[in-house]
């Protein structure tokens, strides 16, 4: 049994008007990766960020190597050996792979100049270590999302972390890239690293998770063996119910009423010439690897980039759309792939979010915004799609990933979209709060909204949708019925080996 290296006890901390941790304890050995797995809210991020120095706790002890020890900001972790790698990495893009590994603890020669060759060197040195292939010269903006969290991980190592936090390292990965991302880990683990791995993915666990600890509104709930456990009775712990199907059964029917049709949307060299019709209380999958266009061809629709050609028509009139704000006059809304840079202002209220995108509906004929009307309108979207808050009034920072979702959706519905564009609606969160996010989905589909869904997780594409079109580079080359194919026909027409060119747009009913 491998030596135990962290371990916290008691772990307390509060916010205003909520307890995110109370009493946890939790223990990492040398030479394991132990999954921290829980819903949005559990408690997962606040226990990493106090093990990496952004909070301090309330009560409670963390020990490293045997010795209680505080840490009073990152630094002082990272000096004693624990590395966090975010979802959203910190990395300087203007700057090189080597001057990012070494940024603050540049090798200097005499005269205190930088030494540049030597940190070349020693950059390379590392990342042989890892058996990556990348230049230590080349800008962190040149390189792959993949080889960016790679670049990471050996900062880590420069530091001779012994404890690395990996918080959904798996986000924004293909599968190649995810596999390359688990013999790394593997790597790690074989040279006595204790790895912290959090994931919504669960069925990631399987290939590189030695023991799993499950936390539940804020609590310890159980640490297992990954063996001796099975991924329906870690969802049960996570949720505290079962959940017996992973997606909803769908209420919704498509009709035969034309809601969206795009016609020859382009933009050079990214779009070309792409074309589709969306229907009434229909959801309509887009599918395609990264790099396919998919997120693309909706901020073209949306008007949020440009286009060159192409022309889009809203029950059956053409409209003009150069903007977000001709978008939303005309009843399409846009929850994006990055929620929080590009759906939600972080730093403000839950009641300002939600009527962000309607404020004319809450203001007076001079313009002035009824506190009371945005209070009353906050307040009804969060009983009606259970965002969970100790109140409307919370900074939406503050709200767990599933809630902020929700919070953005909340916004949509109140500006009373006719098309919702959902892009990647279900990243980053649990899978209590996605079958939440799928019911909800559905619910709108079958009240007549016209449903985009791209999403990267095909079991999602194929559970949730009508009709899927498939993407690949900038082209649609397929347009697939849901109930009529199947994962490996949806990869081959990604991929680029298969294309029907034949008219399929029209849904069958």
């Amino acid at each position: 049994m491998s030596k135990e290296i962290l371990r916290v006890e008691n772990i307390t901390k509060k916010f205003p008007g909520v307890v995110a941790l109370d009493r946890v304890s939790f223990d990492l050995r040398r030479g394991e990766v132990h999954a921290l797995v829980g819903e949005n809210g559990a408690g997962k991020s606040t226990l990493m960020k106090i093990l990496s120095g952004v909070y301090q706790p309330d009560e409670g002890t963390i020990y490293l190597n045997g010795q209680p020890v505080v840490f009073r900001d990152p630094v002082e972790a990272q000096r004693a050996g624990i590395s966090i790698i975010y979802q959203e990495l910190n990395l300087m893009p203007h700057l090189t792979v080597a001057q990012n590994i070494f940024i603050g603890r540049e090798p200097l020669k005499r005269g205190g100049f930088i030494d540049d060759k030597k940190m070349s060197e020693d950059a390379a040195t590392i990342l042989s270590q890892l058996r990556v292939d990348i230049d230590p010269d080349i800008p962190v903006h040149m390189l792959p999302l993949s080889k960016r969290q790679m670049v990471e991980i050996a900062k880590a190592l420069s530091h001779q972390a012994e404890v690395f936090i990996m918080d959904e390292p798996t986000s924004a990965l293909t599968e190649s890239e995810i596999e390359e991302l688990f013999k790394v880990i593997r790597r790690l683990r074989d040279r006595g690293v204790g790895i912290i791995y959090i994931s919504h993915r669960l069925e990631e666990l399987k290939h590189v998770a030695d023991r799993v600890t499950v936390l539940r509104d804020g609590r310890y709930v159980s640490t297992d063996e990954y063996q001796s456990v099975t991924t329906d009775q870690i969802v049960r712990k996570m949720v505290g119910r079962s959940l017996q199907e992973k997606f909803p059964p769908r209420t919704s029917v498509p009709t035969d009423k034309k809601i969206l049709e795009v016609r020859n949307i382009s933009r050079a060299g990214v779009l070309h010439d792409i074309s589709f019709d969306l229907y009434q209380g229909e959801i309509l999958g887009i599918a395609g690897l990264v790099g396919a266009g998919r997120t693309e061809l909706a901020r073209a629709i949306f008007g949020a980039d440009p286009k060159d050609e192409g022309e889009i028509f809203l029950f059956g009139e053409k409209i003009n759309i150069s903007s977000p704000a001709d978008a939303i006059r005309a009843g399409i809304g846009y929850l994006p792939e990055d929620r929080k840079l590009a759906g939600l202002a972080l730093e403000m209220l839950l009641t300002e979010n939600i009527t962000l995108a309607n404020t004319e509906e809450i203001s007076n004929s001079l313009g002035i915004i009824s506190n009371k009307k945005e209070k009353q309108v906050a307040e009804h979207y969060v009983n009606e799609l259970d965002i969970r808050t100790p109140s409307v009034f919370q900074v939406v920072k503050n709200l767990s990933g599933g809630n902020q979702q929700k919070t953005v959706l909340a916004k949509w519905l109140f500006r009373k979209a006719k098309v919702l564009i959902f892009d990647e609606p279900t990243r980053g969160i649990d899978v209590g709060a996605k079958y939440a996010i799928h019911k909800l989905i559905d619910s709108l589909a079958k009240n007549g909204v016209g449903i985009i869904m791209i999403s990267s997780e095909l079991p999602e594409i194929l559970g949730m949708t009508d009709r899927i079109l498939v993407l690949h580079e900038g082209r649609l080359v397929g347009t697939l019925q849901t109930r009529e194919t199947n994962q490996e026909e949806i990869l081959n027409y990604a991929a680029g080996l298969a294309s029907n060119t034949s008219d399929k747009t029209e849904i069958t009913l």
